[in-house]
């Protein structure tokens, strides 16, 4: 089992940035790749970005390339997301996700779930 804890979110101004964080405990040896994920109220669940534990390759959706960065300390087990030039439009829930298997941006790839942590941006 893996444990994901989130923290950072808040609000921003539109142009302004966030960064958060995601904490895995437990069997975190296991991890193949970590993801962020958000959804927006009333939408559908949203790929990020993704990140291999192993070799820190990483992929951006469309929406946040060029704004968005995902990185990693392995020494601390952490993943954190660096959101630049933020819109309104990325107000969402954010969540940390892990997988033992397939580095996807497919959301059913992905064991283990942190509670998420809410970003809001005003224009």
């Amino acid at each position: 089992q893996v444990q994901l804890v989130e923290s950072g979110g808040g609000s921003a101004q539109a142009g302004g940035s966030l960064r958060l964080d995601c904490v895995a405990s437990g069997n975190t040896n296991s991890r193949n790749c970590m993801a962020w994920f958000r959804q927006a109220p009333g939408k559908e669940r949203e790929r990020i970005a993704i990140i291999y534990v192993t070799g820190g390759e990483t992929s951006y959706a469309d929406s946040v390339r060029d704004r968005f960065r995902i990185s990693q300390d392995n020494a601390k087990k952490a993943v954190y997301l660096q959101m630049n030039s933020l819109k309104p439009e990325d107000t969402a829930m954010y969540y940390c996700a892990a997988t033992t298997g397939i580095c996807t941006f497919r959301e059913y790839e992905y064991q283990y779930w942190g509670q998420g942590t809410q970003v809001t941006v005003s224009s």
